[in-house]
Formats: structure tokens, sequence, C-alpha cells
């Protein structure tokens, strides 16, 4: 998340700091699937299926409407 931000604020293009946040979580949430109970620490809030289908949900949602938005002329 921090990369995204840094990109965006550094000048970069604000899709390119969505799509990077989009895949930092896409990773969390196959992560969360992945690791066990007692090493998931923080990704650890709920049940594994539910966790892992809101992270990965939010991811495929941030990255469909960062590449829907079309460009705004003169911004």
């Amino acid at each position: 998340m921090a990369t995204a931000i840094g990109v965006v604020a550094f000048g970069g293009d604000w899709r390119v700091g969505i799509r990077i946040l989009s895949g930092a979580l896409g990773v969390a949430g196959i992560l969360r699937l992945a690791l066990p109970e007692q090493e998931a620490g923080m990704l650890a809030v709920r049940g594994r299926l539910l966790d892992a289908a809101l992270l990965i949900g939010v991811s495929i949602a941030l990255f469909l409407l960062a590449a829907s938005i079309p460009d705004q002329p003169g911004v």
C-alpha cells in the first residue's frame, strides 16, 4: 500500500497506484488462503474463506473501476 501511495504522491499515474494497491490486496487474499491460522497474523480477522473472498473481491473491483474511468481531457 505504501508503494501505491508513493507512486501517486510523487507524480505517477494514479491508475498505476490503484493497480499496485489492487495487486497487494490480491496477494493478501491468496496469502490468507495459504497461511495457517497461527501465521496469518493481522490477515486473520474473520473466517478464512470470507477474509480471502473480501480481499480478492475488493482487489478485482478496484482494478476494474480504475480501468473503466475514462481519461479527463485537460486534467
